[in-house]
């Protein structure tokens, strides 16, 4: 039976909380750009037959969602909304689906040492690379389990105009770094069950590169089963799992050369990933840019002042910085690239905070508690006082009073010389 069901994309935060405050810009935003749920409509009108109506409330500043379909699949598209939400709540300023760092060459002085570099790339967004070249990649005298790799990224990106990021760029394009635990490839897979009870597959942690990250387009439906299609052509199996906010896609389970998984995520849902974790985890590959690298977030303003080259060094070197505060997440991450990567941590831990909307002057984001500068700054606070009770510890982002105090830097260093 086929009903319509009709909701708000509510924000059911406490008024004057900087929560509600955060997640009433980031609908706000939302609102102006709403086109980004258009690949999530068309695949649900095109695998469910279930139409979505999303419109700008102006009244209450929000998307109102009209749902019409089986009530089996309401409920699943509510959810997928829900989740939606949750991930917008959480995140300090939406990302632009244009945002970040446009894909450039490397300097001159860094360029002539990697060639090789430009030659990955190449095999990976080059729209005009031959058949014969992509089956020599798969199925040839020298394949490996990375050529594969750069095959299916190059499918992804090539045919179907998705955005590749991630590990693979880290460790393969940039690093041309691999590494396997053993020379059996059914174990270097695992399983987790999800809260659907989905089992959901992952490379363990000691497999470099381990996995193919990927944005799907705004402009174009990605359908899944015409990429299966593409892999068949050159005898590449798979098996797709979907959850309410990405697809998960296991390749090769089966081959000599050993398994891989992939991720696609939707526009809306890579909408709210603000926050990066490490320096290195910033490039991402385009289709056609064939000796470009571009970065996620734009971490070159100051403070920061972070550039590509910086990057790159800090790959071919197994180095890598921190850029948001360290909570039980990033910890686990950390001590995966270290104690089992054998990367190193370098400097001191930076909080890049993207920028407010051109609206706003400043943000407050509240800071996890499980993070360590808020434990410090905690219990700096109870030394003053022991029955001191926090509410919350929230950073101000504000690049006017950012700018004045690099002003101010240079004006006392020119003073003092």
């Amino acid at each position: 039976m086929i009903t319509e069901f009709t909701f708000n994309l509510e924000n059911k935060n406490p008024p004057n909380s900087a929560k509600y405050a955060n997640l009433a810009r980031n609908l706000e935003g939302v609102m102006k750009m709403i086109r980004i749920f258009n690949p999530m409509k068309w695949r649900w009108e095109a695998q469910k037959q279930v139409k979505i109506t999303v419109n700008s409330d102006t009244a209450t500043k929000t998307c109102r969602i009209t749902i019409k379909g089986r009530d089996s699949d309401i409920k699943i598209v509510k959810e997928e909304f829900d989740s939606f939400l949750r991930w917008l709540q959480d995140c300090a300023v939406i990302r632009h689906p244009n945002a970040g760092v446009p894909p450039r060459i490397l300097g001159p002085q860094m360029r002539k040492d990697c060639r090789d570099i430009e030659e990955r790339i190449c095999h990976i967004t080059d729209s005009k690379r031959t058949l014969v070249d992509l089956y020599n990649g798969v199925k040839g005298s020298k394949a490996t389990r990375e050529t594969r790799m750069e095959v299916v990224a190059w499918i992804a990106i090539c045919k179907f105009d998705c955005r590749l990021e991630g590990g693979f760029v880290r460790d393969w394009v940039v690093g041309n770094h691999e590494s396997k635990p053993n020379k059996n490839p059914t174990s270097w897979l695992e399983y987790t069950t999800n809260k659907k009870g989905q089992q959901i597959p992952a490379i363990v942690k000691q497999v470099v590169p381990a996995d193919l990250d990927c944005h799907l387009p705004t402009h174009a439906y990605f359908d899944v089963e015409k990429f299966q299609d593409e892999l068949y052509k050159f005898d590449i199996k798979c098996d797709v799992v979907r959850e309410n906010w990405r697809y998960i896609i296991l390749v090769d389970k089966d081959t000599s050369t050993g398994p891989f998984t992939m991720d696609l995520i939707e526009p809306h849902v890579a909408l709210t990933h603000d926050r990066i974790d490490f320096d290195v985890n910033n490039l991402s590959l385009e289709k056609d840019f064939t000796r470009d690298l571009a970065m996620r977030v734009n971490i070159q303003q100051k403070p920061y002042s972070i550039e590509l080259e910086q990057i790159v060094d800090n790959i071919k070197n197994k180095r890598f910085q921190v850029l948001r505060p360290i909570d039980t997440q990033v910890q686990e991450r950390i001590t995966k690239m270290t104690a089992i990567r054998g990367w190193t941590q370098s400097g001191q831990p930076f909080n890049v905070i993207p920028e407010p909307p051109p609206k706003y002057y400043s943000l407050l984001i509240p800071l996890p508690s499980s993070t360590t500068l808020y434990q410090g700054v905690a219990q700096e606070m109870r030394q003053i006082s022991g029955s001191l009770q926090i509410v919350s510890i929230e950073q101000v982002k504000n690049p006017y009073l950012e700018e004045a105090y690099e002003a101010m830097k240079k004006i006392i260093s020119k003073q003092c010389t």
